[in-house]
């Protein structure tokens, strides 16, 4: 056999490993069967490290992992410091250059490591707002208005809900300390608690809303709640109502108690007894609490029943309210109410709500403008902001006339 024959020969033999005919190098030095290969060449005499992550990258694979920094700034043809420009100071990049860097991330599927970048910095662009109760929409206006301070500053926000548990609100303090927020709203249970005060000597600041607080160690941003009491007593007295309830609780609340002394001060005010205000303790702050508020009211005796009652929440007084209708009460002939925050709901009710109205978005912002310039400004000073409330008659006091 001529030795082209059995060269021959060999290109058609299988390989017997992988059935496929073996690979032999042609007179030009690329691979037999397909002729010249510039570009298996090129392939070859690029680094195996390259290959390798050139497959890693390669769309459509199941386990892609994520492209970082490094093949952003291969893609775009830049430095890992122009890409760093672009995701942090984007003004220092030429608009062209960034146009490149930004097109590479995206074909990339590049996602920024916050988590890197926070672990640099020692904080998050994150600020948290631990609320009392996130199914009250009071507390949710309030979300509202801290999301738009958050907003403006290129910040996110953390939602939590303490649910009026002194434990479970301990929890969250310490998770987001540990994430390194850049800071930490919360509608507290408990003003003075030691690991409030804590926070702030340890680089966590912290703004108490909804529930002032007189100390050097934290802003605060609430409204007068003894005044919002006192001015829904005033109302009822004047309608000439001479025994009213005090529908809340429970007592550890600081706003739940602050409200029913306006409501005292009130009475004092107008020369009436002191039993003349008759306590009814919840257990919390809703509405099937209220329902049976106005159970235990509806109970009593005709001589002993209010003919008023003031509902240390609008939910407590939208349950109350509820369960008058139910019983054949009448509002407010039979019993007149008032509630307190004007949520949403309160003029929307079957019979529209008087309430003690609250700025409630514009406590969140302010809140949140005072503890980003506490995270940011070494000359801050912190700040007690006190806002007046509002009486909103509606029928549930007035009637229809």
């Amino acid at each position: 056999m001529t030795p082209s024959g059995a060269a021959d020969r060999a290109r058609r033999t299988p390989d017997p490993g992988t059935g496929r005919p073996p690979r032999t190098a042609d007179a030009a030095g690329g691979r037999s069967g397909r002729g010249a290969d510039p570009a298996g060449r090129a392939e070859r005499a690029v680094s195996p490290s390259v290959r390798r992550q050139a497959r890693r990258l390669r769309p459509g694979r199941a386990t892609r992992a994520a492209a970082g920094v490094k093949d952003v700034a291969a893609a775009a043809g830049v430095s890992l410091g122009t890409v760093s420009n672009v995701l942090n100071r984007p003004e220092m990049v030429s608009p062209t250059t960034r146009a490149k860097v930004e097109a590479a991330m995206a074909s990339l599927g590049f996602v920024r490591n916050e988590s890197a970048r926070q672990l640099r910095a020692g904080s998050s662009r994150i600020v948290a707002y631990l609320m009392l109760d996130a199914g009250n929409p009071f507390f949710t206006d309030v979300a509202r208005g801290v999301e738009e301070a958050a907003q403006a500053a290129g910040l996110s926000v953390f939602l939590c809900n303490s649910n009026e548990d002194a434990a479970r609100e301990a929890d969250y303090l310490d998770l987001l300390e540990q994430q390194r927020v850049q800071g930490v709203l919360i509608t507290p249970i408990d003003p003075d608690s030691s690991r409030l005060r804590k926070l702030p000597s340890r680089g966590t600041p912290v703004v108490l809303v909804d529930r002032a607080i007189d100390d050097d160690e934290h802003c605060s941003v609430a409204v007068d709640d003894v005044l919002g009491g006192e001015i829904a007593l005033s109302h009822l007295i004047e309608l000439g109502h001479q025994r009213v309830a005090f529908v809340g609780g429970p007592n550890t609340i600081g706003q739940v108690t602050d409200r029913r002394d306006g409501a005292r001060r009130a009475v004092e005010d107008a020369g009436l007894p002191a039993d003349s205000l008759v306590d009814v303790l919840t257990g919390a702050l809703t509405v099937a609490e209220g329902r049976g508020a106005g159970q235990r009211l509806a109970g009593l005796r005709a001589d002993r029943r209010p003919t008023a009652a003031f509902c240390a929440n609008d939910l407590l007084a939208l349950g109350l309210l509820q369960q008058c209708v139910s019983l054949g009460l009448r509002v407010p002939e039979d019993l007149a109410i008032v509630g307190y925050d004007d949520i949403e709901f309160a003029a929307a009710a079957a019979v529209p709500l008087t309430s003690v109205r609250q700025p409630r978005q514009l406590l969140g912002r302010r809140a949140a403008e005072l503890l980003l310039d506490e995270s940011s400004n070494p000359d801050h000073e912190h700040q007690r902001v006190t806002f007046t409330p509002e009486l909103i008659v509606r029928t549930s006091t007035r009637g229809t006339t």
